[in-house]
């Protein structure tokens, strides 16, 4: 290329900037419209594809060039053209482990990594998904600056945007992001394809697989405030602190290619969105792709603080101008408190005393795997707190943001965890990313940069890792302490570097000894108790892999629930203690193995039903009177044989009554427990709690019956049509008097009529094999055979098109390059299942334009006449049943075909498939000691929505929720 001409399309790219669809008009260089951060969970499709074979894995790879090679190249998949229309829709987020039925094969020994769901290493056709969304971006958007944000996909994702590759994200943790805006159609359609492989997991617990948090994509001016680009800081001001100030930094970004001369301001606004502090304009001059930090101090002279009882939240909304315009606002919410570890005292939070009543928790839920929605992880910290937990650590990764949001709204603390302990340039790049997203969550008060890292925890090696993560963390923010928690090696290696000492379990040292050595070293039980319980059980027994529901020694890892809390209580040092865990969660069925796939820990089970543990928190950490009785009272064949009851009080002393007869009352000791030994006798067991010598509480369990019908509640009393809303709705079987029946196992069906949809169930079963999930079945159907015979017209006779036409004369399709303006005949056919498609099952011809007009004719019937090529779109044709037959059906294609201009054009020869769509069938799941759970969502649409509940022998139940308009995040379609 002549040196003139480089230079003359090198300038007129320059000026050009990001591709326009044809015929559409690059704006003018105006104001550009302020930020937009739009939801694009919505309108994606997946398929499988598969880790080593490209012709499971739609060719992807095979290409020419690459999309390593050359720019623009991504093939199989990745290809902007490529044909999807055969793949499952769905809505995001999604995991598609939580899919997959269960194998003995599905897991390590153990049970450990996707809890013997059937993805990794021995499962490839389910171990790498494809989604792919075609969004159009319309001509006005030009100028701006646009990204691509995952929330988080699990895992080693890599991701295109019209062919382009954008990256690879190994983890399937950590927040990433991509600049799409050189890549896009203006004014036209954009396909972005994302590749998932969860072949390999990172921990050794369920973790899920596929995009299962948000996506987003966000459109700015070129200058605008950077992705987590703000930090906010508090301490107290003014007298006795009743003001703050606010210390507000903001990076600014210019993703353009000249120099912008921008002014920057920052205001506090307060829960009603009234502002109540304005920081001062500043002007920035930035240099191409330059960024600046801003920080401006806001003081609030009488400021609302934030805390466990009344979670107050502040906005700080960040404004570009230029041009005296906004051309950013970018809102981040934050609130005002202080946080203190004391080595000697504990933890305080607005210079008040709390000690921390913590639970680990993992990131799934029954029937939906990690991919919770929203209001699920609302849920979920509500009925933590119901029980008197005050801290949630996020164990072992990086939490979904939406979880931290609903800790800030709820006034929930957390431990926030890196997936991994480093010092590599990696690490430290995922520990930047993670404090930069998490900072301004008040909820955050420690970060934490490991967990039992055995191999390093008690030498050399561990300590200098520790130091270096540990002061990475701390130069992106030093407002908090950073923990690590180890579970061996104490007064060693990683221990004697933290600044907070988090303790794994005290049966694996002495706090005491710790604390004497480290005299100025804060610490906090990051893990204990590890007790084993499954809901609803109490007789052991060897046939079954459950576990009794009493907190005994033994039954358990180290020390029981009550011993683990009686040890922190006691020692005014340590800051508090976290459970593991608050939820069950999939894998790590210790101490069982097969069918067991689920963990015992949880003092709420997998859907978050309580255990009896649970009360025992509620009684100690709540904040008000407490008292529960177990076990329950339905022993039929056990007459005379006794029982061991406990009672969880806070009270002062507990009567117990067996029939109106009393059988003693016993004072409570602190931090524990009151027992009896009582035969059994069907009737009415009822506990007194008495304070003061006074009765002021009574708990009972009573005898049921046979059961005899189903119960239908909801968590919240209507729904948004919001399409993201959820009701966790609980299910329970009851006898004649409507007590539950707490050995009943029913087998549940459920129907949903309404504006509403099923997402998952749940019974809190250990050991359950059942389907959470209840999908119909997409399948492609290949068009094979396809032979071809040149034709001496533009028609074809008409026995060429029947269904009965015998064409073994004729050569295979695409041998050898077609004669130009000539028409050919291609027949091929397609199989289908010796039963057919099914009566309630759809079927569609999936047709790709072999020629720029063709005819398409199935089993002889004509479909298309003459229909002109319509670029990569392809037509698609219902298939009425009455046409279709079991086994071999014919296709004939009457085509002029496209004829090769250049060696290297890639000419479609794939005329299509059949696609094949079957229903779902009917959700259900058997009840698990009385209890199961389903997940139902809104989808869009005000008015009724009634879930029907019926199992055989059993009076059916019937759940109204009304779901209210409500306008929906703003979204991508």
């Amino acid at each position: 290329m002549p040196q003139r001409l480089a230079l003359v399309l090198l300038l007129l790219g320059a000026l050009l900037g990001p591709s326009v669809k044809a015929g559409a008009q690059a704006p003018p260089p105006a104001a550009a419209p302020g930020r937009e951060h739009l939801l694009m969970d919505f309108g994606w499709r997946f398929a499988y594809g598969h880790p080593f074979d490209p012709a499971q894995d739609f060719g992807f790879g095979l290409g020419y060039f690459s999309y390593l090679a050359k720019t623009g190249n991504g093939d199989g998949a990745a290809a902007p053209g490529f044909d999807d229309r055969g793949w499952r829709r769905l809505d995001l987020p999604h995991d598609w482990a939580a899919e997959q039925p269960f194998s003995p094969d599905g897991s390590p020994e153990g049970g450990f990594s996707h809890g013997f769901k059937t993805v990794g290493r021995s499962f490839p056709k389910s171990s790498v998904g494809w989604y792919r969304k075609t969004f159009a971006v319309p001509a006005t958007d030009l100028g701006r600056h646009l990204a691509l944000e995952f929330d988080g996909v699990f895992r080693n994702s890599q991701v295109w945007i019209n062919g382009h590759y954008l990256g690879t994200e190994p983890s399937g943790y950590y927040s990433f992001h991509y600049d799409i805006t050189d890549y896009l159609n203006y004014g036209g359609p954009n396909v972005v394809a994302v590749r998932v492989d969860a072949t390999l997991q990172e921990g050794w617990f369920y973790e899920g697989a596929g995009i299962y948090r948000h996506t987003w994509l966000t459109k700015t001016a070129l200058v605008h405030v950077a992705p987590n680009g703000t930090f906010v800081s508090t301490e107290p001001a003014g007298p006795a602190g009743a003001g703050a100030r606010v210390t507000a930094r903001a990076t600014i970004a210019n993703d353009g290619r000249s120099a912008q001369t921008v002014e920057v301001v920052q205001e506090v606004q307060d829960a009603a969105g009234r502002a109540v502090a304005t920081g001062p304009a500043q002007a920035l001059r930035l240099a191409p792709y330059q960024t600046q930090v801003v920080r401006t101090a806001l003081p609030l002279a009488l400021a609302h603080r934030w805390g466990l009882t009344d979670p107050y939240l502040y906005k700080l909304v960040t404004r570009v101008r230029q041009g005296g315009a906004e051309v950013d606002a970018y809102p981040t919410a934050f609130g005002v408190r202080t946080l203190r570890f004391d080595p000697n005292q504990g933890f305080f939070l607005n210079d008040a005393h709390v000690e921390l009543k913590g639970t680990n928790n993992h990131q799934d839920h029954a029937g939906v795997g990690t991919a919770l929605p929203d209001a699920l992880q609302e849920f979920r910290i509500r009925t933590l707190k119901s029980f008197g937990i005050n801290a949630y650590r996020c164990s072992h990764n990086p939490p979904a943001p939406e979880l931290l949001d609903a800790c800030d709204q709820l006034g929930m603390l957390v431990i926030d965890e890196a997936r991994e302990m480093g010092s590599s340039e990696l690490f430290r790049h995922d520990a930047r990313r993670l404090v930069e997203r998490d900072r301004n969550h008040p909820s955050v008060i420690l970060w934490s940069i490991g967990n039992e890292e055995w191999a390093v925890e008690g030498n050399i090696t561990g300590a200098r890792l520790a130091a270096s993560a540990q002061a990475a963390v701390k130069a992106q923010d030093s407002t908090r302490a950073v923990t690590a928690a180890v579970s061996g090696g104490w007064g060693q290696g990683i221990s004697t570097v933290t600044e907070v000492m988090g303790y794994n379990y005290i049966s694996q040292g002495s706090t005491d000894a710790q604390h004497a050595k480290f005299p100025l070293q804060s610490g906090v039980g990051t893990e204990e108790g590890s007790t084993y319980a499954t809901r609803g059980v109490y007789l052991p027994d060897s046939t079954q892999l459950y576990r009794v529901a009493y907190d005994r020694k033994g039954n358990g890892n180290g020390s029981t629930l009550e011993q683990g809390w009686q040890h922190y209580a006691a020692r005014p040092y340590l800051a508090g203690m976290f459970i593991w865990t608050g939820f069950d969660y999939r894998g790590e069925a210790t101490p069982n193995r097969w069918p067991a796939n689920v963990s015992y820990f949880g003092m709420l089970d997998l859907c978050g039903f309580p255990k009896d543990d649970a009360y025992y928190l509620r009684a100690w950490w709540g904040a008000q009177p407490s008292l529960h009785l177990l076990p329950h009272w339905t022993w039929p064949g056990h007459e005379g044989q006794p029982f061991d009851v406990w009672a969880y009080a806070n009270c002062e002393e507990v009567e117990l009554f067996l029939n109106s007869k009393s059988l003693g009352r016993k004072p409570v000791p602190a931090n524990s427990h009151v027992a009896w030994a009582v035969p059994y006798a069907p009737g009415t067991l009822r506990a007194v709690g008495y304070r003061a010598g006074r009765a002021v509480l009574t708990d009972e369990v009573r005898t049921a019956g046979p059961a005899a019908a189903l119960r239908l509640s909801a968590d919240q009393p209507a729904l948004l049509a919001n399409r993201e809303d959820v009701a966790v709705v609980s299910v329970r079987v009851e006898d004649a008097k409507h007590l539950l029946m707490p050995t009943a196992n029913a087998d549940v069906t459920f129907a949903l009529s309404g504006p509403g949809r099923i997402i998952g169930v749940g019974n809190g079963d250990e050991t359950s094999l059942e389907a959470d999930k209840f999908l119909g079945r997409d399948e492609t159907v290949p068009l094979e055979n396809l032979r071809e015979l040149a034709l001496p017209g533009p028609a074809a006779p008409p026995e060429v098109t029947a269904a009965t036409y015998d064409d073994a004369a004729w050569a295979p399709a695409f041998g050898k390059a077609p004669v130009a303006n000539t028409a050919y005949a291609y027949r091929g056919s397609f199989t289908l299942p010796a039963a057919g498609p099914g009566p309630a099952a759809t079927a569609e011809l999936l047709f790709r334009n072999l020629g720029e007009q063709q005819s398409v004719y199935v089993n002889g019937q004509l479909l298309g006449q003459q229909l002109a090529a319509n670029g990569s779109r392809g037509y698609t044709f219902p298939l009425d049943a009455k046409l279709l037959r079991p086994g071999r059906n014919s296709v004939v294609i009457i085509a002029r075909p496209f004829i090769r201009q250049h060696n290297w054009d890639n000419l479609n020869t794939n005329p299509g498939a059949v696609s094949l769509r079957t229903p779902a069938p009917a959700w259900h799941r058997r009840a698990f000691n009385g209890l199961a759970q389903v997940l139902v969502q809104a989808t869009g649409a005000p008015g009724p929505l009634v879930l029907t509940a019926t199992a055989p022998g059993l009076r059916p139940a019937r759940l109204a929720l009304p779901v209210h308009p409500a306008a929906p995040r703003p979204a991508v379609e």
